[in-house]
């Protein structure tokens, strides 16, 4: 059984339903493999192995008495460390929260146990989910299971970390910056961040404990090691809260995709305020080109939303006025200075264009970000016009594999390297800016390795409403080799 903890989630759960396994010795399992393989990496921060073997005595009780089974019945998986489980540690990396435990389980937490999934615990994540890497004072860093100098992302580089080392089969994530994209690039895994508000936010850290306000732009979505788990995964968590669900049902439109010959594919892989890596760009125009060998309509899109210059601006507004209320007194005299510069700071790229925006959405009056809002609105009815041509869009996550650990303050001045330049840090947040901003689906999947080893992922997004579009598109390339995990090596 030494490679069951690489299998798909469904397979577990046949072999759950089958009698081949037990959810008590699959349990035991992955709390084994945690044991062996976390110390090296650090991406499980907190078990409650207790409570997990003995929700999975009770689940496998449950089976033998033929009671009524959720789609998740006996599996064991690892959560998040920003969503709230009730009577289990949830910190969201801070150390004001070192000791928090809620009574009240996070809406995603909720829906999982009612499936019967067994939460066996927390993986890491960055003070409140606020960076691209995985670190914090409470549990330290977590390393790239693919080169232990890396990271494996943020904010759910945890989750994304221990999919690749097998500690887990599946995770739910959260995304306001890429935070589900980019980990799941980094890690070689897959990830989805959903349409718009299907996904509750309720019980998620940041913002405070006990908030009931859904954040703007933020999203939570499954991650796993193929497509047909993260759909699996989705009805589960995707759903109206509970007040909500007297007026309206999730009933997401089918995809009409069949295979890959039927596929209308649009990609955007270049943009001069935002290079990528030759190295990436070259896999995906070969990615291009075998999609279109295999009878896919592939074509260059051309869309005047898609360039980052008119798409970062808004992002970075709106991106500054969610995080604004949690900003002190010091750092709001900070980002109004931002701010007051943010006219100047547009002609020197879109980067440093959307700090100075951000500064400026985070101390702006509300009719102010009024009217930044409706402009992201009519954004989002403009972008219909391209996936009436075509199914997907694909993009870049970010513009390089995996970068080096690197925890310097304060964040805006660090530096990534493409292509042996220097470009900003905040450029890892450009191309997961579209979907975003406009609330679309967006997929990340796995296809391919650079020189040194490292994975990375193309971004597959769809129009609004069109989740299982993007996450059959993840599943066909799978069936035709074009994607896919592959595990790190052991070290």
């Amino acid at each position: 059984m030494d490679d069951i903890h690489y299998l798909p989630a469904h397979r577990l759960l046949d072999k759950l339903q089958s009698g081949e396994l037990t959810s008590e010795r699959l349990t035991r399992l992955f709390l084994d493999r945690i044991q062996q393989r976390n110390p090296a990496i650090n991406a499980v921060v907190h078990l409650d192995t207790e409570r997990a073997l003995k929700e999975a005595a009770e689940a496998d009780r449950k089976r033998a008495a033929g009671e009524p089974l959720g789609p998740l019945h006996g599996l064991p998986l690892t959560l998040k460390d920003t969503w709230e489980v009730a009577g289990l540690i949830t910190t969201a990396g801070a150390p004001a929260l070192r000791e928090y435990t809620p009574h009240q389980n996070a809406d995603v937490a909720q829906r999982l146990q009612d499936a019967g999934a067994i939460i066996l615990g927390k993986t890491n994540v960055p003070l409140f989910a606020s960076d691209l890497q995985t670190y914090n004072k409470v549990y330290g860093f977590t390393r790239n299971p693919y080169n232990p100098d890396r990271t494996p992302g943020g904010s759910s580089g945890g989750g994304a970390a221990a999919l690749a080392s097998g500690l887990t089969p599946l995770e739910v994530g959260s995304d306001v910056g890429g935070s589900i994209r980019t980990p799941a690039h980094f890690c070689g895994v897959f990830g989805h961040k959903p349409t718009r508000d299907i996904v509750s936010m309720r019980g998620h850290i940041p913002g405070p404990p006990g908030s009931q306000t859904r954040p703007d732009l933020a999203e939570g979505g499954p991650m796993a090691r193929c497509s047909q788990d993260l759909e699996l995964l989705l009805r589960v968590v995707a759903g109206p809260r509970a007040s909500d669900g007297r007026s309206w049902r999730l009933d997401l439109e089918p995809t009409s995709l069949s295979n890959l010959s039927e596929a209308r594919v649009a990609h955007w892989f270049e943009d001069p305020l935002c290079p990528i890596d030759t190295e990436l760009k070259s896999g995906y125009q070969h990615l291009a080109s075998e999609l279109e060998r295999r009878g896919a309509l592939v074509a260059k899109a051309q869309h005047p939303l898609l360039k980052l210059e008119h798409i970062t601006p808004t992002y970075f507004n709106l991106l500054g006025s969610l995080m604004s209320p949690s900003f002190k007194p010091a750092q709001r005299r900070q980002m109004k200075w931002l701010g007051h510069l943010a006219p100047w700071l547009k002609y020197l790229g879109p980067v440093t264009h959307g700090i100075g925006e951000y500064g400026r959405g985070a101390t702006q009056p509300v009719h102010q970000w009024a009217v930044w809002n409706e402009t992201r609105e009519k954004m989002r009815h403009q972008i219909e016009a391209l996936f009436d041509e075509f199914d997907v869009l694909l993009t870049p996550v970010t513009p390089t594999a995996a970068i080096a650990h690197d925890h310097s303050q304060p964040l805006f001045k660090r530096r990534i390297k493409v292509d042996g330049q220097e470009r900003s840090y905040m450029d890892q947040m450009c191309w997961i800016a579209l979907a975003t901003l406009l609330g679309l689906p967006a997929t990340s999947v796995p296809v391919g390795r650079t020189r040194e080893g490292l994975p990375f992922n193309v971004q597959v997004i769809g129009a609004p409403g069109k989740d299982l579009t993007t996450l059959r598109f993840g599943q066909l390339l799978e069936q035709e080799g074009l994607a896919g995990f592959s595990p790190p090596a052991e070290r």
